[in-house]
C-alpha cells in the first residue's frame, strides 16, 4: 500500500491558537467599518436602472410588463432610520406565460445603490405618485433586441 504524503496547513510548531490571534491582528489593521462610511442617504441617481436590472430575481418572466409605473425617490422612515424609497407597479407574466394581474413593490436604496426590492403593502405604495416607467416595459434580453 502506497504512504500517502501528510500536508498541515500550519509551518512546524505554529498552534491554531497563534493563528487565529495572527488573523485577528490583520483583521484589525483593515481600517473602520465600511458602512460607516457611507452616507446612507445620497440620492439614488440611476435608480430605474438599477430596478429594472432587478426585476427579474422578482417576477417570473421580467420581460413584456405592462402598465409599469414608478414613484420619485423620497425619504422615507423605516424603523428608525430614514432612506430614499421608490415604489413599483406593475402587471408581468407568471411561469405559464399569463398577466398575473398589477402589483407593488418597494425599492429600498443605501448610499445611492439598490438595497431591497421587495413586495409592497398597500399603505407603503397605494397612494404612490407613479409617473410612467417605459424602460421597464421594454426589457428584453434577446441579442436581437439590441
Amino acid at each position: 500500500m502506497k504512504k500517502l504524503a501528510r500536508f498541515t496547513a500550519m509551518p512546524a510548531g505554529m498552534s491554531l491558537s497563534a493563528v487565529t490571534l495572527a488573523a485577528l491582528a490583520l483583521a484589525a489593521c483593515t481600517g473602520g467599518n465600511p458602512a460607516t462610511d457611507v452616507n446612507p442617504n445620497v440620492f439614488p441617481t440611476d435608480y430605474k436602472k438599477e430596478i429594472v436590472l432587478t426585476m427579474p430575481t422578482i417576477v417570473d418572466d421580467a420581460t413584456n410588463i405592462r402598465e409599469a409605473g414608478v414613484s420619485e425617490p423620497a425619504l422615507r422612515t423605516i424603523g428608525t432610520e430614514q432612506r430614499y424609497a421608490v415604489c413599483v407597479r406593475y402587471n408581468s407574466r407568471n411561469m405559464v406565460r399569463e398577466y398575473s394581474g398589477m402589483r407593488m413593490s418597494i425599492a429600498y436604496f443605501f448610499g445611492g445603490k439598490l438595497n431591497q426590492l421587495v413586495a409592497a403593502t398597500p399603505e407603503q405604495c397605494g397612494k404612490a405618485d407613479y409617473k410612467p416607467f417605459p424602460e421597464l416595459e421594454q426589457v428584453c434580453y434577446a441579442t436581437a433586441c439590441k
